[in-house]
C-alpha cells in the first residue's frame, strides 16, 4: 500500500473585532473625533456626521456610544420605516454606512432615505440624537432625497483623519490581538513606517503578518518574522528597473 504524504495547510484564524471603548485607540488622529461621538448631549441640534474611511473606527466608535449611552444602531441598507420607532425610543440612534444607500437600486433605497428623514425630523423636535456614518463628505454620498440631502450636508462632523504613527502602531497590535496574534511592538512600528499610511493598508498589513505567522505555525510575530514577511511580500523587480 502506498503512502501519500500530504502538506498541512496554514489556519488563518477570522478576526474578532474588539468593540468595547476601552479596545479603541485613542491618539491625535480620532481624540477629537471620539470625544465629540462619545458626548451625544453636545451635538448641535441632536445631531452629528462621524466620517472616515473603510477601516478607520466608525463601527468601533458607533458601538462604544452603543454601551455608553444605550444607543441602537441599524445600518444604512438596512433601515426601514417600522424601525425608526425603536431607534428613536433608545434616545440616540446610530444609522451606519449611509454613503453605501448610492449602491441600492433606487426603489429599494427610497425607503431607507425616507426613514432617515424621519429620523432627522425626530432629531430636529427632540425626541431622540442621531449619528450617521459615512465614508467621506456628505456631499459625496449621492442621497437621491432632495432634502434628506441638504440636512445631511449641514451636519457638524466629526472626523477620524489619516493616521498618524501611533495611531497605526496602536492598531496594528490591536488588530493582530483580533486575529491571535501577538505582534510585538518592535515589529508594529517596523511595520506602521513602512506599509501604505492608510486604514485600508493597515488592514492588508495585517492579513500579511496572518498569512506568514500561519505559515510557519506561530502566533507571536517577532521583528524577524514582520521583516521577512515585508520581504515576501513586495513585488519583484524586474531585470532593467532601478
Amino acid at each position: 500500500m502506498t503512502s501519500v504524504a500530504t502538506r498541512q495547510l496554514p489556519l488563518v484564524f477570522p478576526a474578532r473585532p474588539a468593540l468595547g471603548r476601552a479596545d479603541f485607540m485613542v491618539t491625535p488622529a480620532n481624540a477629537h473625533a471620539a470625544e465629540t461621538v462619545l458626548a451625544p448631549r453636545l451635538w448641535p441640534n441632536g445631531r452629528l456626521a462621524l466620517i472616515g474611511p473603510a477601516g478607520a473606527g466608525k463601527t468601533h466608535l458607533a458601538h462604544a456610544l452603543m454601551a455608553e449611552a444605550a444607543a441602537a444602531l441599524a445600518p444604512a441598507m438596512t433601515l426601514t420605516a417600522a424601525k425608526v420607532p425603536a431607534l428613536a425610543a433608545c434616545g440616540v440612534a446610530i444609522v451606519e454606512d449611509v454613503d453605501r444607500l448610492a449602491a441600492m437600486p433606487p426603489a429599494e433605497a427610497r425607503p431607507a432615505e425616507d426613514a432617515l428623514f424621519h429620523l432627522f425630523n425626530l432629531a430636529a423636535a427632540g425626541e431622540t440624537r442621531l449619528l450617521v456614518t459615512g465614508r467621506g463628505a456628505a456631499r459625496s454620498w449621492r442621497i437621491r432625497t432632495p432634502d434628506l440631502a441638504s440636512r445631511l450636508q449641514s451636519l457638524t462632523v466629526a472626523e477620524i483623519a489619516v493616521p498618524d504613527d501611533a495611531l497605526l502602531s496602536s492598531l496594528l497590535l490591536k488588530q493582530g490581538r483580533d486575529r491571535g496574534l501577538d505582534i510585538a511592538a518592535e515589529a508594529a512600528t517596523f511595520l506602521a513606517t513602512r506599509v501604505d499610511r492608510s486604514f485600508a493598508g493597515l488592514a492588508a498589513a495585517v492579513e500579511m503578518l496572518d498569512k506568514a505567522a500561519a505559515q510557519r505555525q506561530r502566533r507571536h510575530v517577532t521583528l524577524a518574522l514582520a521583516a521577512a514577511a515585508y520581504k515576501e511580500a513586495q513585488p519583484p523587480v524586474r531585470h532593467g528597473e532601478e
